[in-house]
């Protein structure tokens, strides 16, 4: 499902926080991302130690543990979602301690019945994924690995050999969050490295904000994903912001 959207076009990743500031307005978040222009959904579930993310998305993370937002929370979400929108594929966004507190077998189970196509879980190394990823491939879903500017051609090696249906190419070293412009031409250089050692797709994030970003990485990436600048509106309950910040990062792959 997710492979298949590839295929037709460069997708433009949207990331939200499930449960974040209220189960109703990140669903209200959901449904306003897909009806302006977001092709994937990213859903982030919240953990008290989110390691990778930047301020805006850890502010999420800790509003959303301390309303109590559980995974099986969270896969409410995803099935009140997927039963409007049967076309978006959902990929969940989560650090590995929910899944190893569930148990791998239940929590992909759970994802399966409740609409999540695939996930990203940026604190487990491919490494020490085998048994997670078999797991979720068994019962259909995805599993997608990252790859840092510092990755070297062993690792991409490693990681296209790991990664289902795209690869999650993080355009900057560091945590999550808006940046006013990004290296533009190591960005160039080191997805074309990619791009010679795998056919596998690339879809960059990190740092995207605007639709000037979005221009100029549709020219070289395979997707586009954008998180914090959705987050910041998010927490502001500021759909209109929502709506517009889509339309706009859209036009710009477009």
């Amino acid at each position: 499902m997710i492979k298949d959207i590839f295929e037709v076009k460069k997708p433009l990743i949207c990331y939200f926080m499930a449960g974040y500031p209220s189960t109703e307005d990140s669903i209200k978040t959901a449904f306003t991302l897909i009806e302006n222009g977001a092709d994937i959904l990213e859903v982030g579930f919240p953990f008290s130690d989110p390691v990778a993310d930047g301020p805006t998305i850890q502010v999420a993370h800790e509003k959303a543990v301390k309303d109590g937002i559980t995974p099986l929370k969270v896969f409410q979400i995803t099935k009140k979602i997927k039963e409007r929108y049967p076309e978006i594929p959902l990929i969940g966004m989560t650090y590995y301690n929910p899944i190893f507190k569930t148990g791998e077998e239940k929590f992909c189970q759970m994802a399966k019945e409740n609409g999540v196509d695939g996930f990203i879980v940026p604190d487990l190394p491919p490494e020490e994924a085998e048994g997670f990823k078999r797991i979720a491939n068994s019962l259909g879903l995805s599993v997608i690995f990252l790859l840092a500017p510092t990755s070297d051609e062993n690792r991409i090696k490693l990681i296209s050999s790991m990664s289902d249906d795209f690869i999650y190419y993080v355009s900057l070293t560091g945590i999550t969050g808006e940046r006013d412009t990004l290296p533009w031409e190591e960005l160039k250089q080191k997805i074309s490295q990619i791009k010679s050692i795998t056919d596998k797709k690339v879809a960059v994030g990190f740092g995207v904000s605007k639709k000037e970003h979005t221009q100029i990485l549709s020219k070289i990436a395979d997707g586009i994903i954008v998180g914090s600048a959705v987050v910041k509106l998010q927490g502001k309950s500021d759909f209109e912001g929502i709506k517009n910040l889509v339309k706009d990062l859209k036009e710009g792959i477009e």
